[in-house]
């Protein structure tokens, strides 16, 4: 007797397989299943879109950190300017106060040649006349 193996059972060929309309249509469902499962066009598919989640929730963690370091840089920058102006201010204030100082320096030097040129006029103009030819000496050599 020959003997037919089909999908899960097996028949004589002088027997009549039996057409039961369940029967049939649970072996073609089994069918489809195993084909589903094993159709290696499917697992790469869903190989695909696990890949192409992965790339998507890494995109989204380069562009957090991306958006956390620029805010940082953001903020040191806020900072750094921040003590920059104030050490900026801080050096204007003793230029400033140094400024002052040398200006009241001066006038008190200005005040002190004034006062020593009402005392001895003769010494002023003696000064003068050296300050003078030492001028023009150097003048000469250049």
């Amino acid at each position: 007797m020959n003997q037919t193996k089909t999908a899960g059972s097996s028949t004589f060929a002088s027997e009549q397989p039996s057409h039961d309309v369940s029967t049939n249509s649970t072996h073609l469902n089994r069918d489809r299943d195993t084909i589903a499962v094993t159709n290696p066009l499917d697992s790469g598919s869903a190989d695909f879109k696990t890949l192409q989640r992965d790339l998507n929730n890494l995109k989204d963690t380069v562009t957090n950190f991306i958006a956390r370091t620029t805010n940082e840089a953001a903020k040191s920058a806020r900072e750094f300017r921040t003590n920059i102006a104030g050490q900026a201010s801080d050096i204007a204030d003793m230029g400033a106060d140094v400024a002052s100082t040398a200006g009241r320096q001066a006038k008190s030097l200005a005040n002190e040649f004034e006062a020593m040129a009402r005392r001895n006029p003769l010494g002023v103009i003696a000064g003068a006349l050296v300050v003078g030819v030492l001028i023009g000496l150097m003048g000469r050599r250049s």
